[in-house]
C-alpha cells in the first residue's frame, strides 16, 4: 500500500536497473527524480527546463533545472523559478 509520500510501492512503467525492495521504500519524488534510462517511471520531461525566458528567469541552476522532474519545477514559486504558473 502507498503512503503519502509514494512509498510502498514502485512507480516505475518500464525497465528499472533500482531493485524492487527499494523501489518500494523510497518516495515517488526520487524515483522520479531519476533518469528513465535507470528508472523509467514515463516522466519524460527531464533534459529541459520549464522555466520562462530558456531557464533565466530562475535563481536555480540551469543543470538542476535540466535534471529534475517537471513537476518539481512547477512546485518551486516563481520568484524563485518561474515557469508562469499563476496558480502558486
Amino acid at each position: 500500500m502507498q503512503n503519502q509520500q509514494g512509498q510502498g510501492v514502485s512507480h516505475a512503467v518500464g525497465d528499472s536497473k533500482v531493485p524492487q525492495k527499494a523501489q518500494e521504500k523510497v518516495p515517488q519524488g526520487l524515483e522520479e527524480s531519476l533518469p528513465n534510462q535507470v528508472h523509467d517511471t514515463g516522466s519524460g520531461t527531464s533534459g529541459k527546463t520549464h522555466a520562462k525566458e530558456g531557464g533565466d528567469a530562475s535563481i536555480v541552476p540551469k543543470g538542476i533545472q535540466k535534471a529534475v522532474p517537471e513537476k518539481l519545477e512547477r512546485a518551486l514559486p516563481d520568484a524563485i523559478h518561474d515557469t508562469g504558473d499563476s496558480t502558486k
